[in-house]
This record gives structure tokens, C-alpha cells and sequence, in this order.
């Protein structure tokens, strides 16, 4: 397969030429025949139709706060396949991809089915997304949209029929990969990590001078599972595209085929280390049942394969210390010369290119790389079928401008794992002075294939879910326009390994109203229910209002040769919500019988003794939603015809937060506690959106500025204090709480006998010069928890985004860039905190001693467990996450129109493009490197795509 992907690579790159060589021979031959492509604006027309998810509005007629993205507007341009990738950065008031700002992850809304997966969408299937923000613009999603909606419709058919086309390949590159210290520099720090605990050395000098020279690998290894021995420097992936489309204003219908393969850098079992395959198919039909009757039905079908190895090497690499044994013994290695038991050991031994598989008495569970060569294997399935059926109703012989929907969904997802588990020996050696091995001694199993695959059920999920949707527009006069919507929702989701089906139902009403096309108002509300709560307290009515004036209707604005469009909004309104209710039936008290017992009687004598009940929770059936308040001021406006500018200012509150709230009761009352509605959190800030397009002869350009600004605030807080300065009352939401570092103890701060100079407060455990010191905030001579402070935030308080498209003649250059400001983030886990016998990554070549007091970066080294220095949060560890990267950038060209209509097509383009491309931060080394099943890539591909 990498064979194909290079040739297949070499290919494209080789037509790529010799089109754009021909391209220019036909310019200078007739430059009549060059034709500019059509040049799509990234401006979207004010009077353009948005789907909402239920309903669609014209663009102007929207009070609500929303922003949305076309594909077909600059998927050309910018061949990003994932919607993720696609949203980042691109639209207003959007942090990442699902987060509206700043208030966590925002519902996903898939052709009107909220909860879908917006993962299993590849952008070539979508006609438009849409975000939704206030709650004036979610209100018909009930409390699903209580951190607001992201709608995604899907691409239908049309009147005239379409084929397209769109193939890339490509290689991906690890952004950074791990860098561990090799054998004998860990020998090294572990002696002295020894030696600062007053142990003696482990390793002799002698030894480690052995495996620094390197001359028995075998017998001295020094094994490095990151090296290019288990690990390819790239990998390739390819993704193909194809839909058609087409029919009559009967009929019409849409098919998407897609094709994706993403290769594994592993690179030890060619057998096993195939990478991701997925197959998606995606079809619809529109149709007319009779005068009055429509119906479409609509089909989706994903099957993704994924096969590896048992053990994943990047995840495994980083707990097998470079001198631990080496996983490889050459058969060259072992002297059987007058031993037959040794030959017969090797001989019934699996062999692998000349070797069998090392390992050790002591870490016989610690065996990464014969598992992947000797364990077998494992194949993840997911399979994913979903069905829709809508029925649209005109009612016009009833009332004209009456219609009625319905919508019935099934949604169905399986995950399961098809696995060979052998069993196999691994042998421990025994070398002789001559560096030969004279001895094998099998640590683990015996060699044995498992003759059955097993299989394992991951997930199992099935969603239906049915809306009915009544709707209503009336023309009163020349002036007047009513439009109302009545909506009734339910869904329920099963999950295999849940008792507790998950179920949303609601029903909303949309009222709006416009005069003279100026005046916009909209009052849509929602009778939400939650399952999560007690009979009696499940409903809740949430009503919101939104207002807006169309400024441009004003005959003296009309009149202004730059003012093209300009309309202020304003929004207000609140939503109830379970969703932050932690499990179901908490509202009532829980007890155990299995709590123990107690005994009774006489205690000079025999005694008995009881079984007991205890109470765990305590009953609250007045237990509430959750609230949220909205307030939205904002305007949106197109002037001179080349500059769109939008931008709101929004506060959310959240109040009545489900907790288990201490300080309304007694200490002693604590397994007593309910649940309660308590806290309350405040989110605010702006967001300001500009696209400029321009054209001046045949240079075009289209920019995009995106800027977002949220802050937070836990304005009521479960929480009682000794001292003031520990309540986290006015702090943000995502504080980071943690010690004040002071640097290191320095040899001056102990006396002679080892104990901290008067003055100084103790801190966690005895401490010695090179750990951490931490700031005493209350001054009573200990460091604890108690002296814990806000420290940063985990997320940022600014967000960016700019897309940039440069168009001349034929080429096309795009590029798209997103930073944050005001992120802070913590060092964790054993690569940048290693304790006891962990490896040491390079992180700990800084590390304190007393030569280096004054340059150290890293506490002094430890061979037992410290708590004090890295057992803790604290400023030491956190670090600046702000960054500004370049996202993706793409090179265009459009073969000239002459020579596409010849070959009966109507477009065609070839493109080369990048993601993830660079990034400018402070901490790059940090943020770029990616532990756990897989590193950070960087991705360079080149493809083409054709429209018949």
C-alpha cells in the first residue's frame, strides 16, 4: 500500500504538470479561451435562506444570534474532509469546534436529529452548517440547547443532474514524538536519585560504562521504542469522494460514496499494523405523493475497520526503561555448541527473522514488543446505520400558509472488537565472558495460537427519535408578516450498558412577527421535560424575546452609498435543563443494606450482633433544572457591498447547579446531604466578525477575522473557609487551583543537622535542598492544601480565527490561521514528572544539584515517591498554552475552461495543501508533543477534484 500511495502520488504530481504546461500553451495559443472560474464571495447575500434545524429564514428576517458557512462557498479552496477542522476557526462566537462561547459543548443538530454525531460527517456531504448562540435562536431545541445548537444539514437533490468528484493522498508526519534519556544516561540520574536519598548506588560504574559503549546491544541494551527501528517517519492517507445527484420537481435524489485510509506509523507487524479503513455511503429521496403531499426518506450507512496489534507501542514505549532487557535475541548470539538442552529450547522456540523473543523474570507483565510480534492481534468494528423519514404536509386548502411535518429517525451504532490472544514464551538469558548466551530460561507462557477470534461488544446504541411540526404564515396587508410554528419533540437513546434509557421530549412554540420589514419580533418558547426529576417538578416553561431593527429600511439609509444593510438585535430569555443533573433518580434517598453491622449484648458474655442499614443519600424531591439566563446585544451590517461586520455582546447566567451542597447543614448531617439546586456561574464577553472581499482586474481576495472574548465567574459557591482568600467565590469557572512555587531549597536553607531554617514553613514531608518550595499563604508555618490558590485558567479568554483567500487568474491560495490568548495549562504524568524507578525523558537533564543551583529547571531527582514535588498542582508545573498556528494552507489551480469542456466536463482543479502546518508559541516543544495512543501529525497531501 505505501508502493501505491507514492506511485499514486508521483502520478497526480506528473498529470499536475503537464495540465498546467498545457494550460499555458493554451493561453498563448487564444487568451480568449481563459476564463476566470466562478468566483464565489465568501459574503453571504442578507436576504439568503438559513436552516435553523426545524425551519428555514431568510437572513435579514433572523433575530436570534447566529452564524453559518456554505462548503460549496470555499470547500474548493480549502479540502479539509473533517467538519471539526472545517469549523475551527471559521465561524463567530465558536471556541474550537462544539463549543459556543466558552459555555461547554453545544448540542449537534444532523438534518434535525439533535445528538448525532457530527464525527461521522465528512464535509462533502454538507450543504450548510449553522450555529446557533442565544436562546432566542435555540429556543425550539428545548433544553438539549442549553449550551446551544450547531445545525448541519446534508446535501439533497436538485432539478439537474451531478457528478462530483474529489480524491487526495497524502503523508502524515509526527508533530513531535517522545525523547527519553538511553540506558546509561538513566543509570547515571538513577544512581544519583539514589544518592539524594541516601541509598546506595544501584548500577556500577563499570556496567554503565558498558552500555554507553554499546558493544553487546543484546546483553547491554538500550531500547528505544520511539526510534525509527518500531516507527516509520510517515505515514500515508487517502480519502476519496464521489455523489451524484439529480431529478425532476417529482423526484430527486442524492448518493455519497466516500472512501478513507488512514495508515498506522507503527511500523513492527506488517501483518498488523494496517491503520483505519472506512466505507460511508449516503442517500436521499425527495418525492411528491400527491398535490399536497411530499415525503423524503433518507439513509446512512458507515462501516469503520481498524486493525493493529494488541499493545500499542507509542502508548507502551514510555514505561519500558532503556536498560530493562532487551525484547530481542539474535540466534547468532547463543553458544548450544555441547548443550542439548539449550539447542532444544531454541529449536521449539517461534523464531522471528533470526531471533526469539527476550524478556525478564522480574517484568514478565512488561513485554510490549513480543506482544505485538508473538500476541496476535485485534480488529475495532464500528458499524453505524441511520434512517430518517419526513412527511411534508400543505395545508393551504384548510388556511393558506398553513403546513404540517413530520419526522421519524432510527439510529443505530455497534463498536465491537474481534481479537487473537496467543499465548508465548519469552526467554530470560544467562551470558557467558565470550558475550554468548549459554542459557534460556522461558518467564512467561508456553507457545500456544488461539484457534477462536473472541469477541467483545464496546457499544451498543440504539436512538429513535419522532418531531411533528405545525406551521403558519399569514401576509397581513403590505406592512404586516406573522409566522408562527408549533413543534412537539421526543427522543430516547438505549444503551446496552445502561439501565437508564437517556429521553428528551418537549414542545415549543415559534412566534414571529415583522412590519414593513423593519421591526422584527420573535417570541419562541419551550415546555421542556426532565425525566431526571421527580413527578411534579419535571416541567418547566422557558420564554425568550428577540428584537431587531432592519436601520437600512429607513429611506435616509437607503439613500447612503456605503450602507448597504445594517440591523440591530437585542434578545433576552432563559432555559431549564437536566443535563448537568449528574444521574437519575437523585431526587430520592438511597440506602444500603450491605453497610456492615453492629453488635449488641453483654460483653463479659456472649454476644450478637445485627446487619445494618445506612443511609447514602439523602431525599430532595423539590430537586430542580438547572437555569440559564440569556441577555444578547448585537448588529450585523454590509457596507460598500464588500465589508460584512457582525458582532454581539452576551451574558450568560447559569443558576440552581446540582450539587451535593455541605454548608446548608450540620458536619454530622454529611451522608444525609441532597442533592440541591445551589451554584451559580456568570459567562460574558463579545465576539466581532469581518469578511472583506475585493476585486481589482484579476486579483481577488476574500479575508475573514474572526475575534472571541469570554470570561466567567462563579458568583455562588458551596463553600465555607478558614481564611478569605480560599474562597472561590469571584474566580472563573476554569480556574486552576494550586501552590505558589518559590523555586528550590537551596543548601542555605537547612541547618547542619538537616532540619529547614527558623523561619521557614514545612512542607509536605521532610524536604531537602532541590525540592520544590511553596508559598505559606496564610502564614501559619505549614504548607498544605489549605495555602492552594487560583493560579491561571485552563481556557483561553481570547480566540481568533482568519481565513484568507487569494485568487489569480487560475491559482488560488488559501490559508487559514486561529490563535488563543490567556490559557494556562499543568504538566502532568511521568514524561515531565518522573518519580521511583519511571524513565527519565529529557525533561530531567535540568534537574537541581549543587552545581547547577542556579540554572536547574527540574527538582533534584528522587528514587522513592515525592509527593512535595510531584504529587502537587502548582505554578512550577503550569505553563502559557497561548499560541497562534497556521491551521492549513492550500495551493489551487482551475484547468482552463477550454480544455475541461473538451474532456465534457464542466470543472476541474488540482491542489496541494497542508495542515497543521507551524505553530508560534512560547511552549511549542510542549504543546506540540502529544502522549498517550499517538502522536500530533502534520499533514501534506495533493488530490484533485472534478464536476461533470
Amino acid at each position: 500500500m505505501m508502493h501505491y500511495n507514492i506511485y499514486a502520488k508521483t502520478f497526480l504530481f506528473g498529470c499536475f504538470y503537464m495540465l498546467f504546461s498545457a494550460s499555458l500553451t493554451a493561453q498563448q495559443i487564444d487568451s480568449t479561451y481563459v476564463q476566470l472560474s466562478n468566483y464565489d464571495s465568501i459574503l453571504s447575500p442578507y436576504d439568503e435562506e438559513v436552516n435553523m434545524g426545524f425551519k428555514t429564514q431568510k437572513k435579514k428576517e433572523i433575530v436570534g444570534s447566529f452564524s453559518s458557512v456554505k462548503p460549496q462557498d470555499f470547500l474548493k479552496y480549502d479540502n479539509t474532509q473533517w467538519v471539526r477542522d472545517a469549523l475551527n476557526g471559521r465561524l463567530t462566537g465558536l471556541k474550537l469546534s462544539d463549543n459556543i462561547r466558552g459555555l461547554g459543548s453545544a448540542l449537534i443538530v444532523v438534518d434535525g436529529i439533535p445528538g448525532r454525531n457530527i464525527d461521522l460527517l465528512n464535509m462533502e456531504e454538507i450543504e450548510e452548517i449553522t450555529v446557533l448562540k442565544d436562546l432566542n435562536a435555540t429556543a425550539l431545541y428545548g433544553s438539549m440547547a442549553f449550551n446551544g445548537v450547531i445545525v448541519v444539514t446534508t446535501k439533497r437533490g436538485g432539478n439537474t443532474k451531478q457528478f462530483n468528484i474529489n480524491a487526495s493522498s497524502g503523508i502524515k508526519l509526527p508533530s513531535r514524538m517522545p525523547k527519553y534519556l538511553n540506558a546509561a544516561d538513566y543509570m547515571d540520574l538513577y544512581n544519583e536519585a539514589r544518592a539524594n536519598d541516601g541509598m546506595p548506588a544501584l548500577y556500577a560504574d563499570e556496567d554503565i560504562q558498558n552500555y554507553r559503549a554499546g558493544s553487546n546491544p543484546y546483553r547491554y541494551p538500550d531500547v528505544d521504542f520511539y526510534s525509527g527501528e518500531y516507527f516509520k517517519p510517515f505515514a500515508s492517507f487517502t480519502n476519496v469522494n464521489a455523489d451524484f445527484s439529480g431529478g425532476s420537481n417529482d423526484t430527486r435524489y442524492y448518493i455519497n460514496l466516500g472512501f478513507k485510509s488512514d495508515r498506522s506509523l507503527q511500523d513492527i507487524s506488517d501483518e498488523n499494523d494496517k491503520g483505519d479503513n472506512r466505507f460511508n455511503v449516503r442517500g436521499n429521496i425527495d418525492f411528491r405523493v400527491n398535490d399536497w403531499i411530499r415525503s423524503s426518506i433518507d439513509v446512512v450507512s458507515i462501516i469503520d475497520q481498524s486493525r493493529s496489534t494488541l499493545t500499542n507501542m507509542y502508548n507502551a514505549g514510555g514505561s519500558f526503561r532503556p536498560n530493562l532487557y532487551s525484547p530481542l535475541l539474535p540466534l547468532s548470539a547463543i553458544d548450544t555448541t555441547g548443550n542439548t538442552q539449550l539447542a532444544g529450547i531454541v529449536d521449539a522456540a517461534n523464531q522471528f527473522n533470526g531471533y526469539i523473543l527476550g524478556g525478564s523474570q522480574a517484568y514478565d507483565d512488561n513485554v510490549p514488543l513480543a506482544d505485538i510480534v508473538a500476541g496476535g492481534y485485534q480488529t475495532n468494528m464500528a458499524r453505524v446505520s441511520q434512517v430518517n423519514n419526513t412527511i411534508d404536509f400543505d395545508l393551504s386548502a384548510i388556511t393558506e400558509g398553513l403546513s404540517a411535518k413530520s419526522f421519524v429517525s432510527f439510529d443505530f451504532y455497534n463498536l465491537y472488537n474481534l481479537s487473537i490472544r496467543n499465548k508465548y514464551a519469552v526467554y530470560e538469558p544467562t551470558w557467558n565472558e565470550e558475550n554468548k548466551i549459554i542459557d534460556l530460561v522461558n518467564v512467561k507462557d508456553n507457545d500456544l495460537k488461539d484457534q477462536v477470534e473472541s469477541v467483545r461488544t464496546d457499544l451498543f446504541t440504539i436512538r429513535y427519535g419522532f418531531y411533528g411540526l405545525l406551521n403558519y404564515k399569514k401576509q397581513l396587508g403590505e406592512n404586516h408578516h406573522f409566522d408562527g410554528t408549533l413543534l412537539g419533540f421526543a427522543n430516547n437513546t438505549y444503551q446496552k450498558s445502561e439501565k437508564q434509557s437517556s429521553k428528551n421530549s418537549h414542545v415549543a412554540l415559534g412566534l414571529n412577527y415583522s412590519y414593513k420589514n423593519r421591526l422584527l419580533v420573535d417570541l419562541s418558547s419551550s415546555y421542556v421535560n426532565a425525566v431526571k426529576l421527580a413527578k411534579g417538578h419535571r416541567g418547566k416553561f422557558a420564554p425568550t424575546l428577540g428584537m431587531a431593527y432592519v436601520l437600512s429600511e429607513e429611506q435616509s439609509i437607503k439613500e447612503s452609498s456605503w450602507v448597504d444593510y445594517f440591523k440591530l438585535r437585542s434578545s433576552m430569555g432563559v432555559n431549564f435543563s437536566d443535563l448537568g443533573i449528574p444521574g437519575y433518580f437523585l431526587y430520592d434517598a438511597i440506602y444500603d443494606q450491605n453497610g456492615g453491622g453492629y453488635s449488641w449484648g453483654d460483653t463479659n458474655g456472649g454476644s450478637f450482633s445485627n446487619g445494618s442499614t445506612k443511609i447514602q443519600l439523602g431525599q430532595n424531591y423539590n430537586l430542580g433544572h438547572e437555569k440559564r439566563t440569556d441577555y444578547n446585544l448585537g448588529f450585523e451590517a454590509l457596507f460598500l457591498k464588500k465589508l460584512w461586520v457582525e458582532t454581539n455582546v452576551f451574558r450568560s447566567i447559569i443558576s440552581d447547579r446540582v450539587i451535593r451542597a455541605a454548608t446548608p447543614y450540620p458536619g454530622y448531617y454529611n451522608s444525609f446531604r441532597p442533592y440541591t439546586n445551589f451554584n451559580k456561574d456568570k459567562y460574558s464577553g463579545f465576539e466581532v466578525g469581518l469578511n472583506y472581499s475585493s476585486q481589482v482586474g484579476e486579483l481577488n481576495l476574500d479575508l475573514g477575522i474572526r475575534a472571541l472574548y469570554t470570561a466567567s465567574e462563579r458568583t455562588k459557591v458551596d463553600e465555607v473557609y478558614e481564611d478569605e482568600y480560599q474562597y472561590r467565590i469571584g474566580t472563573p469557572t476554569d480556574a486552576i487551583l494550586g501552590l505558589e512555587s518559590l523555586g528550590f531549597f537551596g543548601v542555605d536553607d537547612f541547618n547542619a543537622d538537616g532540619s529547614l531554617m527558623a523561619g521557614i514553613p514545612t512542607q509536605y514531608g521532610n524536604v531537602n535542598p532541590g525540592d520544590l518550595k511553596y508559598a505559606d499563604m496564610n502564614n501559619d508555618g505549614v504548607v498544605n492544601d489549605q495555602d492552594m490558590v487560583e493560579i491561571g485558567n485552563w481556557t483561553p479568554s481570547w480566540s481568533f480565527g482568519s481565513d484568507i483567500r487569494i485568487k489569480y487568474k487560475s491559482f488560488t491560495l488559501f490559508a487559514l490561521l486561529t490563535a488563543e490568548l490567556g490559557a494556562e495549562a499543568i504538566l502532568s504524568g511521568s514524561y515531565y514528572r518522573p518519580q521511583g524507578d519511571n524513565m527519565y525523558s529529557e525533561v530531567a537533564l535540568g534537574r537541581w544539584t549543587e552545581a547547577t543551583a542556579d540554572t536547574a529547571t527540574f527538582p533534584r531527582l528522587s528514587a522513592n515517591g515525592n509527593t512535595n514535588n510531584f504529587g502537587k498542582t502548582s505554578t512550577f508545573w503550569m505553563y502559557d498554552n497561548s499560541n497562534f498556528k497556521v491551521q492549513r494552507m492550500q495551493l489551487t489551480y482551475d484547468l482552463p475552461k477550454r480544455m475541461v469542456e473538451k474532456c465534457k466536463l464542466k470543472d476541474v482543479s488540482l491542489f496541494v495543501a497542508g495542515s497543521n502546518l507551524a505553530e508560534f508559541s512560547k511552549n511549542k516543544k510542549i504543546r506540540e508533543l502529544q502522549l498517550g495512543n499517538g502522536p500530533l501529525y502534520r499533514y501534506y497531501s495533493m488530490g484533485l477534484r472534478m464536476k461533470f
